[in-house]
């Protein structure tokens, strides 16, 4: 699975490597290479195709090709007659799929199919192709050759070298050397590369030719070397099914060498646009500092609009820090073709552009910022049983490496494993709400399944249950108690409740409680604090309860000041708000107990250094911008203050330039918060910790994708999901 890339043999590039003469007569009526002639007449399907087996009735425009190839390859040196004939059979039979627009078009084909009907002729081999076809593809080859693209120039040069077998006798041979890799391939593809051996004769594509047939015998793929970007598919692989967890010392491994390869500027990853937008985006997500770079719209993937670049560059671009234009622009431009794409439909041909139409659609739906882990998780195991793994280019290939049912069994068995443990925790955290009495408030929300949610779809693994845990408590004693200072509370029992809190550790003899509400609040949160700390002091080997104590102390004081401002009808400046309103969102009482709990020891001089402070900051101002950005209709009805109305209080403005100005900040927090979690410092903050602050984020924007998810019933069937819905695999 991480070893070399495992590619299928190419019918058609084997066809143009025989068809490459010997130099030795004038004549030149031997083949080169005559261990790939014995490939083909050896290696014909029983319907006198050549190409991949079990192929998609869709790529039949492929066969076609393939078979052509391999028929003028025989014909050229006057061998298989037996072959040829058959060969020319199915082409007959088939020929009606040539102007079929339902089928999948390989890369070039309307150049090089009608080159080769070109090249059928001078070797006086009729083809049973109806003439007023064969005309409307030669008239179609000559649009496209004659065509230009003043937009992308570099990358239709980089197109019309590619496809040289197409164009043969007219080809500019000194611009397609340009393209001259330093393995002495053009493109890595051999097919190319074979027909510029064929007329150059230069020492290095022989090179690359040999070492070729070396590795693979008598015949040849239609693109080599992939290795990069199948190990990094690889790994795409194992994220988006779940199990990478399982893998930690091969993903590093393949990684650091990936790493090695990108500060080298190794061509097999800058000079393909997927590879390039794959490594850039996986690197990135694991902490390696890599800078985005333009490299898509001068390619060959660009001029091709190439589906599956568009798609990686676009995931890519989501991995964004603040202040990177480049990636702003990229994310614009390839979402902006792709839900082109997606709408007309084009996408939906056949069963190969299926598996990519059913990738646009998620990535379009749940970028990065908001897709949670289980949630991707889920839909791919779904969906990777689906998938036929076989890409295009002037040929169809497969990668074995890549399309692994073994990880698919592996995720479904993972998937329901984590899954039955969530169940058990959900069940002991329903009766812990009714031994604490937080069902008799009647006021408050009743939010268990989604503070689960939020917890059992990002912190899955099985070790980390204490995490969940304490994330769920906190999440539903936030949940009451903003209700608590919202809607139910008198002053005098939010100022008790405060002050509860700050006395920390007393006697329960000397509490006085001005009602019965403050009671059950404060004894859960007590309760909820100590056994918490409990946890802590089991993975830390210190007592950090009066951390956690603090951490609550400080958001109700906050609650308290906007209740306060609710209650004088204060609003406070933009600088005033956000300082207590990050804080009075009340996101630190669930996810800092919970950084304590999920591994690493932490000192009490990382949780008091700036870059924590900066973590919870950047979480805090997200998750509170995102509420009254998208609660602003409902605060307003509470009289509630928040961020849009104070903008529009403050500066004249109206409400779509505060919603605007709201949104604004949002997206720049949230690229500030990925660049502090993924960027590695020296003695900083453990990756695994600062991910607690990203994943927090990432299910507010979530909640608040299309409205105010949080009070929104949609999320319910989300949540069901995840937790309540076994994965089963057809057999």
């Amino acid at each position: 699975m991480f070893d070399e890339a495992q590619l299928s043999v190419s019918a058609y590039d084997t066809a143009w490597m025989a068809m490459v003469p010997t130099p030795t007569s004038s004549i030149q009526d031997s083949p080169f290479f005559p261990q790939c002639a014995r490939w083909i007449l050896d290696n014909q399907r029983s319907d006198g195709s050549w190409g991949l087996p079990r192929r998609d009735p869709s790529l039949t425009k492929d066969a076609l090709s393939s078979t052509l190839a391999c028929i003028l390859a025989l014909q050229r040196w006057g061998l298989g007659e037996q072959q040829v004939t058959k060969g020319l059979r199915f082409l007959d039979c088939n020929s009606a799929s040539l102007t079929d627009q339902k089928q999948h078009v390989p890369i070039g084909f309307d150049i090089i199919f009608p080159g080769m009907i070109d090249c059928a002729k001078d070797l006086r081999l009729n083809l049973p192709f109806k003439s007023t076809d064969v005309d409307a593809m030669l008239t179609k080859r000559n649009v496209e050759l004659t065509s230009g693209f003043s937009r992308n120039a570099e990358g239709r040069r980089a197109y019309l070298a590619y496809v040289s077998e197409g164009i043969q006798h007219t080809q500019d041979w000194d611009m397609v050397m340009k393209y001259q890799r330093q393995n002495g391939s053009l493109f890595n593809s051999p097919s190319t590369t074979a027909v510029a051996f064929s007329h150059l004769r230069d020492p290095d594509c022989l090179r690359y030719l040999s070492a070729i047939l070396d590795k693979f015998e008598n015949a040849a793929p239609t693109i080599h070397p992939l290795d990069i970007r199948s190990r990094l598919s690889v790994i795409d692989t194992l994220e988006s099914l779940g199990v990478a967890r399982h893998f930690t010392n091969e993903i590093k491994m393949l990684l650091d060498q990936t790493y090695q390869c990108w500060l080298q500027g190794d061509e097999e990853i800058f000079l393909n646009t997927t590879t390039c937008s794959m490594a850039f985006r996986l690197l990135r997500v694991y902490g390696y500092d890599v800078s985005s770079e333009d490299c898509f719209f001068n390619s060959l993937e660009g001029y091709l609009k190439d589906k599956t670049a568009v798609l990686e560059l676009h995931k890519a671009s989501q991995i964004i820090y603040p202040e990177e234009p480049i990636l702003e622009e990229l994310n614009s431009w390839t979402m902006n073709f792709l839900k082109q794409e997606f709408c007309n439909d084009s996408i939906y041909r056949d069963q190969i552009d299926e598996s990519i139409s059913t990738k646009v659609q998620d990535a379009l739906t749940f970028p990065y910022h908001v897709d949670l882990d289980r949630l991707c998780h889920m839909r791919s195991i779904h969906h990777y049983s689906d998938i036929d793994y076989t890409w295009t280019l002037k040929t169809s290939y497969r990668c074995p490496n890549i399309g692994n049912k073994d990880l698919l069994k592996l995720a479904a068995e993972d998937f329901n494993f984590c899954q039955s443990i969530q169940q058990k925790e959900l069940k002991l955290l329903g009766r812990w709400i009714i031994e604490n009495k937080l069902d008799k408030l009647s006021f408050a929300r009743q939010k268990l399944g989604y503070c689960y949610f939020s917890a059992a779809a990002t912190i899955y693994a099985p070790e980390l249950s204490d995490a969940r845990i304490s994330w769920t408590k906190n999440g539903v004693l936030t949940t009451v108690v903003d209700d608590f200072f919202d809607v139910a509370g008198s002053m005098e029992e939010l100022i008790n409740l405060v002050q509860l809190l700050e006395k920390g550790e007393v006697d329960d003899a000397s509490i006085d409680f001005c009602s019965e509400e403050v009671e059950i609040l404060f004894t859960a949160i007590r309760g909820t604090i100590r056994e918490v700390g409990d946890m802590a002091l089991a993975w830390q080997g210190r007592d950090v309860s009066s951390h956690i104590n603090d951490i609550w102390v400080e958001t109700v004081k906050s609650m308290l000041k906007e209740a306060e401002w609710s209650k004088n009808k204060w609003v406070p400046t933009m600088d005033e708000y956000l300082q207590n309103a990050g804080m009075s969102f009340a996101l630190l009482p669930i996810v800092l107990p919970s950084v304590y709990l999920v591994g690493p020891k932490l000192s009490e001089e990382m949780v008091s250094s700036a870059e924590y402070k900066n973590l919870y900051e950047a979480m805090n101002t997200c998750g509170r911008l995102l509420n009254d950005w998208r609660g602003v209709q409902r605060e307003s009805e509470q009289g509630t203050v928040n961020a849009v109305s104070v903008l529009m209080h403050e500066g004249g403005r109206t409400l779509d330039d505060a919603m605007e100005e709201v949104k604004r900040l949002i997206e720049r927090e949230t690229k500030q918060l990925l660049k502090l979690v993924l960027l590695e410092k020296e003695n900083g903050i453990p990756n695994c910790c600062k991910q607690l602050f990203w994943n927090m984020t990432k299910a507010c924007h979530l909640f608040y994708m299309n409205n105010d998810g949080y009070t929104n019933e949609e999320m319910v069937g989300v949540a069901k999901s995840i937790l309540d819905e076994p994965i089963h695999l057809s057999p």
